[in-house]
């Protein structure tokens, strides 16, 4: 497979994205773990199987010595760019928006990990939180309702490409889950809230809507999913993050 820099769309710490006739090639920093890797590619692949509307999985390669997602080629533009385009449209947006994240929660694929497994040793390893909070955390997360729904991890609409035709398709499964809709609820209000906090109120008053959701069992998981986003070691959303760890009394 060759790839020139004119094939570049999207350039990360840790991954370059580009666009060729074999569809998206996702390449790796060589530092970047293989199993992740792996663990991406398989998670795509399960969540195909339960017939959603995703870019299909095509091959894991290793190029120049880096690891390699290929996946199927999706064409339209980001929800999130057309929010931006259209702002007039921003409710019709985040209406289908909850419609397609309640579509992804009604399905069922056993062999993702588990969501509770995932954010309990994500507050394990956290260094910025001492041995009480974590504690506390982990209590919380105990005491919360096990359910083995599919959870996207990060789902928001920079994630989500829209066609010509309107159809809809999730890119980004390396965070997938089978756990609580409402932890995934809660993360993508979080996410929202990062950038606009009149955006994460809509969100959430739909998803609690539509979803016959009460919004303070969407608000228990808070503390918790900020938690695990603070295992990504972003400065710029730490003081946010924590802010949303301390905002709850643990029971």
């Amino acid at each position: 497979m060759k790839l020139t820099k004119k094939d570049l769309i999207v350039k990360r710490t840790h991954k370059e994205v580009y666009k060729c006739e074999e569809g998206i090639v996702k390449i790796f920093e060589s530092s970047h773990s293989k199993a992740d890797v792996f663990n991406e590619a398989l998670n795509t692949a399960r969540v195909e199987e339960t017939g959603l509307n995703i870019p299909k999985l095509k091959e894991v390669q290793e190029i120049d010595g880096k690891w390699a997602i290929v996946i199927e080629y999706k064409a339209g533009k980001t929800l999130e760019e057309l929010m931006k385009e259209y702002p007039e449209k921003v409710n019709d947006y985040m209406s289908q928006f909850v419609d397609l994240q309640l579509q992804v929660h009604s399905k069922k694929a056993p062999l993702l990990n588990k969501l509770k497994d995932k954010l309990a040793r994500q507050i394990n390893s956290l260094k910025e939180l001492d041995a009480t909070a974590r504690y506390d955390l982990l209590t919380r997360l105990e005491g919360m309702p096990k359910h083995d729904k599919v959870c996207h991890g990060d789902y928001n609409p920079s994630n989500v490409i829209v066609g010509e035709d309107g159809s809809m398709s999730i890119i980004d499964w390396a965070h997938a889950t089978q756990g609580n809709a409402s932890a995934d609820a809660a993360m993508t209000y979080l996410l929202f809230a990062l950038k606009d906090q009149k955006l994460a109120d809509l969100y959430l008053d739909l998803f609690c809507k539509k979803s016959d959701t009460a919004k303070q069992y969407v608000q228990q998981w808070l503390p918790i999913v900020a938690a695990a986003q603070l295992t990504k070691n972003n400065d710029f959303e730490k003081e946010f993050l924590m802010k949303w760890i301390n905002v709850f009394d643990y029971q």
